[in-house]
């Protein structure tokens, strides 16, 4: 049998979800012995051709090089798995998906001719076909080993379609919301995380992107009386999955208070 390979790219992103696999640490290095790492640049020179059993993808489509590019690796990856909420939602910089790219380009450099950038950024589904994501900023070390061991063993990686909120129960939390007023998300935020935030007495703020039908709507006048106001309503829903279609359309009708 040959040694499955395994890659992991980077497009426009912090590296955080990259770096997160490399503090698996011992479990890093038992998955070694277990793939041929192809391609990594944050731990490795080795460059090899593809075609990859798997591919890991941080960030989110940005230039015109990285809409080439992802065909190129779509096309050479057998499995396809998006990493964070770059990857999987466009990340913070997708808030230039609803200004002017060229005024924040002629603020930020001092040349901006030279820059090569999209009006938008997007996530790896816009492009090509995903076969599975891990979300979050940064993604959680237990959803990806869960991934690439499931990978490794020839099964469906178990993945949670839940909100944050039954995490919370698993854990024993006492709901932010309910006993302390704390404007939280996490009713309609897809688990994953654990409930990190709220495990540390503070509302979740969405990193891991909208659940599957999340009931927004209903948790709208929860975070009025716990305080926010339209702004601050649209700002908490414009963070690093702004882009993900449930909060974008949310963040942008709330009404004026």
């Amino acid at each position: 049998m040959t040694t499955p390979t395994l890659a992991v790219w980077k497009f426009t992103s912090c590296d955080g979800c990259q770096l997160t696999l490399l503090d698996c640490e011992d479990e890093l290095l038992a998955l070694a012995g277990r793939v041929r790492i192809a391609h990594f640049v944050e731990a490795s020179s080795a460059d090899e051709p593809g075609p990859y059993d798997v591919s890991l993808v941080e960030g989110s489509v940005s230039t015109p090089d990285e809409q080439r590019r992802i065909l190129e690796i779509r096309a050479q990856s057998r499995i396809l798995v998006t990493i964070g909420a770059c990857a999987s939602h466009g990340g913070i910089q997708a808030l230039r998906n609803f200004a002017d790219i060229t005024e924040f380009a002629s603020v930020v450099y001092a040349s901006p001719q030279y820059i090569s950038t999209l009006d938008t950024a997007t996530p790896i589904a816009a492009h090509v076909p995903v076969d599975y994501e891990l979300r979050g900023c940064p993604i959680d070390r237990r959803q990806l080993l869960e991934t690439l061991c499931a990978l490794l063993a020839g099964r469906e990686p178990d993945l949670p379609n839940t909100s944050v909120c039954t995490e919370c129960k698993r854990r024993g939390n006492t709901c932010v919301m309910v006993a302390d007023g704390i404007p939280c998300l996490g009713p309609v935020t897809q688990a994953g995380c654990g409930a990190l935030c709220p495990s540390y007495h503070r509302g979740c703020y969405g990193c891991f992107g909208p659940m599957e039908r999340p009931n927004i709507g209903a948790l709208l006048p929860i975070l009025r009386i716990n305080g926010m106001d339209a702004v601050a309503i649209d700002r908490v829903f414009s963070t690093v999955a702004v882009a993900a279609p449930d909060f974008a359309e949310r963040s942008r009708d709330e009404p004026s208070q």
